[in-house]
Formats: structure tokens, C-alpha cells, sequence
């Protein structure tokens, strides 16, 4: 207690002076382990993602594995890519699973109605996707086709992916050259249920995802973690319905969906690259509501599960900007800049701090699509901003939350104003400590006088992600404009961690 009151002491000392912020970092009483699956990814078939992105030609110049392309592969297990989702999305509950099963020739062509209506011959499916997950050392998470599916085919699914009895769905799997099952654990009865998964009430859903659900059987060694589907942004009634018509008993997770869009229009969302402060503000404010939506999604599971057994999937959320021009508006094509990265930290900043009930998430997209962590063309390849972003925090997973206390500065623009700081903290089982930090403006350093409570440490070491321009971006031609570096503002300074945070930044720390 005298500990925290003088930590306490000197968080109020601090504040009263206006050049300086004082941040309070507790290590005595860690309330809960940051899951890695936080920092999970979503690959959807549309536009160059599945097809062109990790699926490629046979005859294009470029390491591969059958047809994976490897080094999209090493880039996401150097990021250590915990769970991948697959295969939507609003493709998700227009595809039927034993199309992309069997010898490839003689699979049938589709129609993707959700994205661009171009054709697919369905070269990649289960094997396919299975295999990329095991290339990567990533869990496999697959969505499940309730919209234009029927019990039975989700059924069937499962057991050709989880049991190791004789069965003719086994048998199938068998002769398509999988002898043992793959144990799939994260299953997602349906994809945005409320939308493209089929318009439906939240009481309607619930009805139908208790059905579904009964017959996604639990096989020998691999139990499922089921996933409902939940609510889009402030759809507060969605969660109230599910947690009350299904409890938390029924379902592993519940997920939540939202995108930040910088003009807060989806008809003329603004575009990745030429973008000034004023709506380089309005993206960020509309970024920040992601605090306000895990808080009250959270409190009303709260109130049906105060034991937090249910999961929050935020398994959709990034950047949504109009596509590239001269790209297929179905494709979702975006670039990628320093503004794209300082919604990532932030977004996984206010995850790490919800992480008592935040167990789950998927930024969309990997790749070449929305909010890619890698772009593709021909047989280059460049990582984005928001790649290096993932590669600061992979130092969270399966760490211990702690507790982070300030109170931050405004980033001022006009007459509004957001926070301009924003940050989560972690320790290790090894005992090292990791703080994320980002500064939202774009104009102003910050100096932050930071005590730690209940940690011992003698050395501080850093990285930081930063660039001149907010537009700044990485292309073919000079793919490394935005990348991490090394990073020395921050030094001890008696028992405290004095830390110089330079404007539009985002900083990882390492005290040992």
C-alpha cells in the first residue's frame, strides 16, 4: 500500500507541471495474461488476399510450397502470427466447404458475389488453407457457412477436420490425403449474421446459432472453441440478445466489428495516401472509439457473465479508405502509411488493456486488402507500416497485463481535441517489462516521467516507428521508407524511466 500511495504522490507532483506527464506503471498485482491471440490476422477470399496474395501461380518466380507463396509465409512467422481467419467474412456464408475438397481439376467454379463477381476454381480450400496455417505455426480459425449453409454441411465440416473415428466424412479426408484429423479449435458459427450473413434479428440469430452449435461436436482431443456471431460498432442490443438468449455457456467468444473510416462516410470514406491534419485528426478520433465500444460491449457481458468465461472477438477492425485508384473497387485495394500504423498501436493498445475480456482479434486484411500487413506484386513484396507494428507488440503475447495510470495530453485541432498519448505495459515470463507507447500528434513530443512500481530493472533498450510525413508510405520502388529503428529517448534516471516521445511515433521499451 505505502507503495502505491507514493507512486500516487508522484502522479499528482507531475501533473501539475504542463511540460511533463506522468505515467505510473504497477507490476505489484497483474490481473490478467494478454492473450497472443489478440494479434491475429484475417484472410478472406476477395480480391488478391487468398488468390495472387498467398495462392499464386505455379509459374511465378518466387519461393513456394505447391502453390503458398513463402515468403508472405516467413514474414508471418516472424511476426509469430498466433491464429488466422478464414474464408470470410461476407464470403464465409456463400461458401459450401466440399467445393474446395478433392483432385483441383475437378472442383466447380464459383461466382464470388460479395467481391467483384469474379470467378474462382476453388484451388484453394480446406487442405490448402490448413497447410499455409502450418507453414506459419499459426491456429486455424474458420468461419462457418450459416447464412446459405444448412446444419448438416457445417456438421459434416467439422468432423472431416476433428475426427479420428471411421466415418465417410473421415474416409473422404483420408483419400484426399490427410490420414490424421487437423483438431481445429476456433470455429465461427456465422459471419456478420445482422448483414451479409443473412439479415438477420439478433433474436432470430440466437436461435439459429444454439442449433447450429449443437451439432458442431466436440471429437477426441479437440474440443471447439465456438464463436457466435456478434455486433457491428454500437449495436449494443446485438450483444444484450446473444448474452442473454445464448449465454456464456454456449459460446466460447462473441465477436465485434468495426472500422475506422477517416471521413466517418462510407459513400466517400477518403483516400490511404493524400490526406491532410484535419482529416489525419478525424481518422484518429474515430479510431479512439474502439475504447468506447470494448467498454460498453464488455459491461453489458458483464452483467450475463461476470465470470468473464465469454471471449470479445474483435475479429474485424482496421482502416477502411477508398481503394487505390485504377484498382477494382471490389478488391479493396488500399495503401498503407505512418497513419495506418498509429491505428494499429492504438487499436492494440486499448486491446492489451481490455484483455481481461478482449481474448481475440484479427486486423483485416493480411494481405492486399484494406488494412494489409504485406503487399504483393508479381514476384515483389514489401511489408507496410502496420506489419512493423505487429513486429514492436509481438512482445505482449502470453505476457502479464499491468496496470498503466497518466493522464495524457491533448492533441488539439480547431476547435476539438483527442488524447494524444495512448500506451499498454506487459511483463514477461522472464521478469522483463515491455511498454508500448503512441503519440497521436502529429506537431508535439512528449516527455513522460514514468515510475514502476513493483519492478526491478537496471536497463532500458527501444525501437520506434516514425517517418517525416503522416502520408508516408512503402512501395516497390523504396520499400523500407517506414521501419522500425532503433530507439534512445528514454533513459533511468534514479527509479524512474525518463522517456522523450517524439511526435506521430509509436515506441516499444524492454527494461531488464
Amino acid at each position: 500500500m505505502k507503495k502505491l500511495f507514493l507512486a500516487g504522490a508522484v502522479l499528482l507532483a507531475a501533473w501539475s507541471t504542463r511540460s511533463q506527464t506522468a505515467v505510473v506503471i504497477d507490476a505489484t498485482n497483474p490481473t490478467n495474461i494478454i492473450s497472443r491471440h489478440i494479434y491475429g490476422h484475417f484472410s478472406e477470399h476477395l480480391g488478391r488476399c487468398i488468390y495472387d496474395g498467398f495462392w499464386v501461380s505455379d509459374t511465378l518466380g518466387v519461393p513456394k510450397k505447391d502453390r503458398i507463396r513463402l515468403d508472405v509465409v516467413e514474414a508471418l512467422k516472424k511476426i509469430k502470427v498466433p491464429n488466422l481467419r478464414w474464408p470470410g467474412g461476407c464470403f464465409a456464408d456463400e461458401y459450401h466447404w466440399r467445393d474446395g475438397i478433392g483432385p483441383r481439376k475437378q472442383r466447380p467454379y464459383m461466382v464470388n458475389t460479395n467481391w467483384g463477381g469474379v470467378s474462382e476454381d476453388n484451388s484453394f480450400g480446406t487442405h490448402e488453407f490448413l497447410e499455409l496455417c502450418s507453414l506459419i505455426g499459426c491456429e486455424p480459425y474458420i468461419a462457418g457457412n450459416v447464412g446459405s449453409g444448412t446444419v448438416e454441411e457445417m456438421a459434416k465440416w467439422v468432423e472431416y477436420l476433428n475426427s479420428d473415428a471411421k466415418s465417410t466424412m473421415t474416409d473422404l479426408r483420408r483419400q484426399n490425403g490427410r490420414e490424421e484429423p487437423w483438431r481445429v479449435k476456433f470455429w465461427g458459427v456465422g459471419n456478420e449474421s445482422w448483414g451479409c450473413g443473412g439479415n438477420m434479428t439478433p433474436e432470430f440469430y440466437a436461435d439459429q446459432y444454439k442449433r447450429y452449435a449443437v451439432y458442431c461436436r466436440n471429437y477426441k482431443d479437440a474440443p471447439l472453441l465456438k464463436i457466435a456471431s456478434g455486433a457491428s460498432s454500437s449495436d449494443y442490443n446485438w450483444t444484450e440478445v446473444l448474452m442473454k438468449n445464448v449465454g456464456p455457456n454456449r459460446m466460447w467468444g462473441l465477436t465485434l466489428h468495426h472500422y475506422t473510416i477517416p471521413s466517418g462516410n462510407w459513400g466517400k470514406k477518403g483516400s490511404a495516401t493524400a490526406f491532410d491534419e484535419k482529416e489525419y485528426f478525424s481518422t484518429m478520433k474515430n479510431c479512439l472509439v474502439m475504447e468506447e465500444l470494448v467498454t460498453r460491449h464488455s459491461t453489458i457481458m458483464d452483467k450475463y457473465d461476470p465470470a468473464k468465461k465469454t471471449a470479445l472477438v474483435v475479429d474485424e477492425w482496421g482502416i477502411w479508405t477508398d481503394v487505390e485508384p485504377g484498382t477494382n473497387p471490389g478488391f479493396l485495394y488500399q495503401q498503407n502509411s505512418l497513419r495506418d500504423a498509429l491505428i494499429a498501436g492504438t487499436t492494440l493498445n486499448i486491446f492489451n488493456n481490455h484483455s481481461d475480456r478482449v481474448r481475440m482479434a484479427n486486423l483485416a486484411q493480411t494481405v492486399n486488402v484494406l488494412q494489409s500487413i504485406v503487399l504483393t506484386k508479381g514476384d515483389k513484396m514489401l511489408l507496410t507500416p502496420t506489419y512493423y507494428v505487429f513486429d514492436l507488440y509481438k512482445v505482449h503475447m502470453d505476457a502479464k497485463k499491468l496496470n498503466v495510470n497518466f493522464k495524457s495530453p491533448d492533441y488539439v485541432n480547431g476547435d476539438a481535441k483527442i488524447p494524444a498519448l495512448n500506451m499498454s505495459a506487459s511483463q514477461d515470463s522472464t521478469g522483463a517489462v515491455h511498454i508500448t507507447l503512441v503519440n497521436l500528434d502529429p506537431h508535439k513530443k512528449l516527455n513522460l516521467q514514468t515510475t514502476l512500481v513493483g519492478v526491478n530493472w537496471k536497463t532500458v533498450s527501444g525501437q520506434i516507428l516514425t517517418s517525416a510525413k503522416l502520408t508516408d508510405i512503402n512501395t516497390f520502388e523504396n520499400p523500407y521508407t517506414v521501419k522500425n529503428v532503433a530507439f534512445n529517448g528514454a533513459k533511468k534516471s534514479g527509479e524512474q524511466l525518463v522517456i522523450d516521445l517524439p511526435a506521430q511515433s509509436i515506441v516499444m521499451l524492454e527494461l531488464k
